[in-house]
């Protein structure tokens, strides 16, 4: 299995300067792409073979890679393993090889440490892609014209995608044979499906097909190895948690694509007080990134307890999902971890704010989404690039402190069959 890789210093990192790109560059790009397929279409005799293989394109965002496991189960049911493939940022092909669906060598993942690198490399996965002269290929990015573009060189005669219908939403051309309405009021898990479903379905009778999409179903479970449990429970034995404490997890990252999902650092001070004080047997485990880490050793510090540490930059992605087999919540912002941990037994609760979970919520009873539902949320989709002028994130400062401890404290007793305190 690949090992995973920190998406830390990368040119993909940089959310502001790709959607800059993406508009300034990628839309013209899309508009001179529909010129040529229109010029080219003359002379084209049209193909009604049914596909036999399949390319899906999602180049960033693991939690939504972890939302497609649905629709990449049918595809493996419909064409066979061997002839499904998959077009992701090099940092992100980590949760597909863990879901197991894709063969490793079906996966074409563009290296992202430069634009320059991205450029190339770029390049070169399309050539690979071409010469494997796969029939169709599935765009599962929200309207971005740099994925559009890659789905049209990929060389498929069959290309799905969500296309903007009388304006409803960014404009990326006419480089799509099967054009799908993007519909806000479906979760993504099923947005995902009907693309796959509209490659059945004659191109002129879309954006209109019945399909009714199934219920949103739970991910496989990851099963670590068995000597991986032992392997994290050592960097935690480095540690001065009490032998044999329950763990709760904490994660206070959001990541750069949206700020505004962040909860504030001093709620999660709060909350960790609030639960070591609740439950003597428990730890407190802060989580994050490499280059989060000064500031969750700071949170840490705050917290002031000797059952509370900070695992942040120490796992690799892998060791992360062990580590919740290992523990019984976690608490985080809406964001890739909340989506990792669906894969695994433990339970979350996810703080969401600018996006709904009636969308991105991971699926499956150990999800617990909380969502204050204010006038002004969710004030990102897809239709806005998912972009914001929000500078208060009233919505994530509806989350109480005590709202949250009373679910956490719930959950945490519901799975260790602890009392309440008499208090």
């Amino acid at each position: 299995m690949t090992a995973p890789i920190s998406p830390g210093k990368r040119f993909s990192s940089r959310t502001g300067v790709l959607q800059w790109i993406d508009h300034r560059i990628g839309a013209p790009a899309c508009a001179l792409l529909t010129l040529v397929r229109r010029a080219a279409g003359i002379f084209q005799v049209r193909d009604s073979t049914p596909p036999r293989s399949l390319l899906f394109l999602k180049l960033a965002e693991q939690g939504s890679t972890v939302l497609a496991h649905d629709v990449l189960r049918q595809a493996v049911a419909r064409f066979g393993r061997e002839h499904v493939y998959f077009l992701v940022f090099e940092e992100n092909r980590f949760i597909l090889d863990l879901l197991g669906l894709v063969p490793p060598e079906n996966v074409f993942a563009i290296r992202t440490h430069s634009l320059g690198t991205m450029i190339s490399s770029a390049l070169a996965q399309l050539r690979t892609i071409r010469r494997r002269r796969i029939d169709a290929c599935i765009d599962l990015e929200f309207f971005s014209r740099s994925s559009a573009v890659l789905c049209y060189l990929s060389g498929a005669r069959l290309r799905a995608g969500f296309h903007a219908n009388f304006g409803d939403g960014p404009y990326r051309g006419d480089l799509l044979t099967h054009r799908v309405l993007y519909n806000p009021h479906l979760h993504t898990s099923a947005t995902f499906s009907s693309l796959l479903h509209a490659l059945a379905v004659d191109p002129s009778a879309l954006p209109a097909f019945a399909f009714v999409p199934a219920p949103v179903a739970e991910p496989p479970l990851f099963r670590p190895d068995p000597e991986e449990p032992q392997r994290v429970r050592s960097l935690l034995g480095a540690s001065v948690l009490p032998e044999g404490a329950r763990l709760i997890l904490l994660n206070p990252n959001a990541g750069d694509l949206l700020p505004q999902r962040k909860w504030d650092g001093a709620n999660y001070v709060l909350l960790a007080r609030r639960l070591l004080a609740e439950f003597p047997d428990a730890g407190i485990v802060f989580t994050g990134s490499p280059e989060e880490a000064p500031l969750i050793t700071q949170l840490v510090q705050d917290v002031g307890s000797p059952r509370c540490v900070s695992l942040a930059g120490l796992t690799t992605l892998r060791e992360l999902l062990v580590l919740y087999t290992l523990a019984e919540v976690l608490v985080t912002n809406d964001s890739g971890p909340a989506h990792f941990a669906s894969l695994t037994p433990i339970d979350t609760v996810a703080l969401f704010g600018p996006e709904t979970p009636l969308l991105f919520a991971a699926p499956g009873p150990r999800s617990h989404p909380l969502w204050a539902g204010l006038a002004c949320s969710p004030c990102v989709n897809a239709y806005n690039n998912r972009r914001t002028s929000c500078r208060d994130n009233q919505c994530m400062k509806a989350h109480t402190v005590e709202n949250v401890f009373a679910v956490v404290s719930q959950i945490y007793r519901r799975r260790t069959n602890a009392s309440p305190d008499p208090r």
